[in-house]
């Protein structure tokens, strides 16, 4: 009888969370999670030559990212009074920075439930809501810092000349919309804490979800081990990039900023996915130079495989990388799976969770800039003008992520069953043994 009794003080923690200790979780959890934000975007900011910006304006770039990071909205403003107005939006996701909040939130997050097979819901709520709660506090602090304004250099232009005349200067900047700050900042910590406990096969479901654990579970770790796996991948890959072909500086800047949005790019074009996109003016996207001579132009412009191999035959390597990567995945959602999981169930569960995650990440990487400097409201001035867009062809994307995870669970099953044993799962007892 030393089982059961043994198991009895788990259940001594549902109790505390209406003590003190589940906010002091959280609030750790959430000082790391910003704190770990700010360094990254600080350190991409820098490498990027932004603390040269006039002003002291630095800590509210950083704390703008940091907000765009953690799903909040950021609005470009600008304009010189009557003489001139802006045209001008952002829809752009740093994802380094948001990965590594994610990672640190998530893990200081699932470490006080580790090693329990079950919980009550009251438990994941009574530790989810001070984390929430605390997370949208911390955004709203770093909303409210993230608004400045800057002086626009027009140089030799009608706006200049008007300008100087009527003691009127172009300005732009941004600040940080905080409703939609707050509502998109809510959605994504939720679904963080969310995908955390999918993932995790080490803290414990509500009973009611236990039997879940088998078809989800597995086939989730994988999922998210194969986007891992693409993030080192292009940490490596910029690495060498940074060593042999200089600018170093702007090349650590992507991967402090935005290395995900590239590298889960790649991972969509590598099982044949498509994206669309144009770039324009004298700005652009941080992205590699293959990829900006496809882009560039005032046409959308179909990014894949092939157009990228018309110009680098390169390209390829993204099919067969995407191809061991996937096979992998699919290997590893099966030894992780019990014994008596059928090879068609594993392709099930891989192909609806691939599908899924391919879903969330075309809708985060996708960016949207557009910067315009109007003259009495006719026209572009001062050759300041400029859009960069791409956007995910999304029904192909998904579609394709359903079709091969769905063959990588297939095959991956198979090529588990000799080691198969390995990967057992054992099924959660009522009394969380």
């Amino acid at each position: 009888m030393n089982g059961p009794s043994s198991s009895r003080p788990a259940p001594a923690h549902p109790p505390s969370t209406g003590s003190a200790r589940p906010w002091r979780d959280a609030l750790v959890a959430v000082v790391a999670a910003f704190a770990v934000m700010a360094a990254v975007a600080a350190a991409g900011l820098a490498c990027a030559g932004a603390t040269g910006l006039p002003g002291a304006a630095f800590p509210r770039v950083v704390a703008a990212v940091v907000v765009m990071a953690a799903g909040g909205s950021v609005e470009v403003t600008g304009g010189a009074g009557f003489l001139a107005e802006a045209d001008a939006s952002l829809s752009v996701l740093p994802l380094s920075v948001s990965l590594a909040g994610a990672l640190t939130a998530g893990a200081l997050f699932l470490r006080p439930l580790h090693n329990r097979a079950v919980t009550r819901p009251g438990e994941l709520l009574g530790r989810a809501g001070p984390l929430v709660l605390l997370w949208l506090l911390a955004l709203t602090g770093a909303a409210l810092l993230a608004r400045q304004s800057f002086d626009i250099a027009t140089g030799d232009s009608p706006i200049a000349d008007l300008g100087e005349l009527l003691d009127v200067s172009p300005t732009a900047g941004f600040r940080a919309v905080l409703p939609a700050t707050l509502g998109f900042g809510l959605l994504w910590i939720v679904g963080l804490l969310l995908i955390a406990l999918l993932v995790s096969r080490r803290d414990p479901l509500p009973a009611g979800l236990v039997r879940f654990h088998t078809a989800v579970r597995p086939a989730a770790f994988a999922t998210v081990a194969l986007l891992l796996a693409y993030v080192v991948i292009g940490i490596g890959v910029g690495l060498v990039v940074a060593a042999t072909q200089g600018h170093a500086g702007r090349t650590f800047a992507v991967i402090l900023l935005g290395l995900p949005n590239l590298a889960w790019l790649a991972l969509t074009l590598g099982f044949g996915g498509a994206w669309e996109g144009s770039v324009q003016g004298p700005f652009g996207l941080p992205v590699p130079r293959l990829l900006d001579e496809v882009l560039r132009g005032p046409d959308l412009s179909r990014v894949d495989v092939v157009s990228l191999a018309e110009h680098d035959s390169r390209a390829w390597w993204l099919v067969a990388v995407a191809a061991v990567l996937l096979l992998g995945t699919g290997f590893l959602a099966a030894v992780r799976s019990p014994a008596g999981v059928r090879a068609w169930q594993h392709a099930l569960h891989l192909g609806v969770a691939l599908a899924l995650a391919i879903l969330v990440v075309c809708l985060l990487a996708a960016v949207r800039a557009r910067f315009g400097l109007s003259l009495l409201g006719i026209g572009d001035a001062g050759g300041l003008g400029g859009t960069a867009e791409l956007r995910p062809v999304l029904w192909r994307n998904v579609g394709l992520a359903l079709l091969w995870g769905a063959l990588a669970g297939f095959l991956g099953a198979l090529l588990a069953r000799p080691v198969h044993r390995r990967g057992l799962i054992e099924k959660p007892t009522a009394a969380g043994g």
